[in-house]
């Protein structure tokens, strides 16, 4: 996303979702000063710019409808709105956050990429945003592990002249695209020396 886009963004978060939060009475989080307040929506408007029109007009819808506070009558904190945003619009995939850049820097995302359970680390990682613990890193290893089977089965098919469902060779596009977003992570780590 270039700068003018960017900004276009950031004016259209602010018209679809700050405005209209505000003007159906939701205040600012009783926890933050003005400034904390303006500054987090500053942050919101910056964080979703990434989103279209519907999708932020079904955020505001969800927002409004689960207000915070004792009175329900405070917007919620940025975090649950970003999780929620998250939900209705995941980021494009040229957008890697720093929890993303960190896990393929790290050695357990060189072992994910090379073991090949990369793209279960990088499904993780968008819908938890969350470290994965020992106990996760064994589950999408296994997981990982299965998946990679199922697509050397595909393959085996395809070589075979045996036809394959039209979901299977879907699925199987859109998981090799995931790894190759992987090794584009680590290598855009590794290039800006972030690791």
């Amino acid at each position: 996303m270039d700068s003018a886009e960017q900004a276009a963004g950031e004016r259209r978060v602010r018209e679809l979702l700050i405005e209209p939060l505000a003007r159906r009475g939701l205040a600012r989080p009783s926890s933050l000063t003005r400034a904390q307040y303006e500054e987090m929506c500053r942050d919101l408007c910056a964080r979703l710019a990434y989103m279209d029109s519907l999708s932020l007009e079904a955020l505001e819808e969800q927002v409004a409808a689960n207000p915070a506070g004792k009175d329900l009558d405070r917007l919620p904190i940025a975090n649950r709105i970003l999780d929620w945003a998250g939900q209705i619009q995941p980021p494009r995939d040229d957008s890697v956050s720093p929890l993303m850049r960190r896990a393929f820097s790290h050695r357990m995302g060189a072992a994910a990429i090379e073991q090949g359970w990369g793209p279960e680390l990088l499904d993780y990682l968008r819908r938890k945003r969350l470290w994965p613990g020992e106990f996760m890193v064994g589950e999408l290893r296994k997981a990982g592990h299965d998946n990679a089977r199922q697509m050397v089965l595909i393959e085996e098919r395809l070589a075979a002249g045996r036809v394959v469902p039209p979901e299977q060779l879907r699925w199987r596009d859109e998981r090799a695209a995931a790894a190759a977003r992987c090794r584009r992570i680590a290598e855009l780590v590794q290039a800006g020396g972030a690791a």
